[in-house]
């Protein structure tokens, strides 16, 4: 058959019929199991309407309600009268440390004209819980074991008069520190410090020298009571009346290697017997 035979069995240019020109040409590859476009059924309205994506100005609706903030922690939480009172503690708390933290440094400090001016102000607040000392980095570190032990005499329920042992604070101390973690400042400095305080501001006859001699005498005679107190001294019904107050000092041992010789026997200094204030007896600090 001739190429350019125009019967009904001849091929067909791109113009003519199955071409890709033809409108009734199907798009599908030959073989496949696609329908012709003309045997597609038309969508309707409602289909081409729901199947066609929103435009990209037009805002989208929500797919669920919005989350619920998240509630509220710490101090805002509190309803305002109470945050107003958190304010108020917290502002006292930062004023007091940084009042403490200006005034123990004027009395570490060189002298200079604030702490002359204000001598008398600085001492009254450091001496004697927050008195600061170099013992640590002396030359010649203390090398002595010092307790400090107390008795009482305690008037009876039944009007008599009786005295109690020996009560060794120190020891009790040591018994609370060792094997404590955290010791409190209290069990390792609160009695040392008001025994080297005492030594200080008295002679050798036990008498106060200036002032702080007589505040350092009260603050030792309130820790005896307080601590009498905790043991129980003064028995049911019993009142402490006097206290008496004495040092055990004994040389620590040098060790083995060492040719350096210390006697080991205990020094005792006693303190004459102090009258105890009602109130303190009772409990209250004098």
């Amino acid at each position: 058959m001739d190429a350019y035979d125009e019967g009904s069995h001849a091929r067909h240019g791109r113009t003519g019929p199955g071409g890709p020109d033809d409108p009734a040409s199907p798009s599908a590859p030959p073989g496949s199991d696609v329908p012709p476009l003309s045997d597609v059924p038309p969508l309707s309205d409602a289909q081409s309407s729901s199947d066609t994506p929103p435009s990209l100005g037009a805002p989208s609706a929500p797919d669920a309600d919005p989350p619920p903030p998240e509630p509220r922690t710490g101090v805002a939480a509190l309803s305002l009268p109470y945050r107003i009172a958190a304010a108020v503690a917290l502002g006292t708390v930062a004023v007091v440390v940084c009042a403490h933290l200006g005034m123990t440094f004027l009395h570490v400090a060189p002298a200079n004209t604030v702490s002359k001016k204000h001598a008398e102000t600085i001492e009254d607040w450091i001496y004697p819980e927050f008195e600061q000392n170099w013992k640590l980095f002396a030359p010649n570190p203390l090398q002595q074991n010092i307790s400090v032990q107390v008795r009482a005499e305690v008037l009876t329920p039944d009007g008599g008069v009786r005295t109690t042992g020996w009560y060794d604070l120190s020891a009790e101390d040591g018994r609370a520190i060792d094997g404590n973690l955290l010791p409190s400042h209290t069990q390792q400095n609160e009695l040392r410090r008001a025994w080297d305080f005492f030594v200080a501001t008295h002679d050798g006859e036990d008498r106060p020298v200036g002032m702080r001699g007589a505040l350092a005498e009260s603050y030792l005679r309130r820790i005896m009571v307080m601590r009498l107190g905790r043991s129980d001294a003064a028995g049911p019904g019993g009142v402490v009346d006097q206290i008496q107050v004495r040092s055990r000092t004994t040389e620590v041992p040098p060790p083995e290697w060492s040719e350096e010789k210390v006697s080991t026997k205990p020094v005792y200094r006693t303190l004459p017997w102090w009258p105890v204030p009602q109130d303190e007896a009772r409990g209250g600090i004098g």
